[in-house]
């Protein structure tokens, strides 16, 4: 009997260990959660810094925005009067040439117009008729809308 009550116990001993040193079938999904959250973070944060172009101080109308699929090709005057496209900065005699370069779609593409606030109205107006006068038939004006 005694013998019966040592097997009893070896084989309690046995099946408990065999359970504890087993292969654990779950995964854990907490690390992946946190690097997946610090990752929406950063882009979260890092987002509104990637706007391509130059910093200006646009005016602010009460237009509602235009819906747009694709990116659209944007000239930027500073208030200074320096024209951009993009971050490089462009002669009055080369908006014509780089505007036909990065055009996919010929004339009807459509150029957006960002003027800073203090800049002349006159020069606006002068780019804008360089642009219109080369074939472009979309020509616009960017604005902020207004604050509420």
């Amino acid at each position: 009997m005694a013998s019966a009550a040592g097997m009893a116990k070896g084989g309690g001993r046995r099946r408990r260990r065999a359970r504890r040193s087993g292969a654990m079938n779950e995964i854990n999904m907490t690390p992946f959660i946190d690097v997946m959250l610090v990752l929406l973070i950063i882009f979260m944060v890092a987002a509104p810094m990637m706007t391509v172009g130059v910093p200006l101080d646009l005016p602010q109308t009460k237009a509602a925005p235009l819906n747009m699929d694709s990116k659209p090709v944007t000239l930027s005057i500073k208030a200074t009067g320096q024209v951009f496209l993009a971050d490089a900065e462009l002669s009055d005699e080369a908006i014509v040439g780089k505007l036909a370069e990065v055009s996919k779609q010929g004339f009807d593409e459509r150029i957006f117009v960002r003027g800073d606030k203090k800049v002349d109205y006159g020069r606006v107006a002068q780019i804008m008729s360089i642009v219109s006068g080369a074939g472009y038939k979309r020509v616009a004006l960017v604005a902020e809308p207004a604050q509420r």
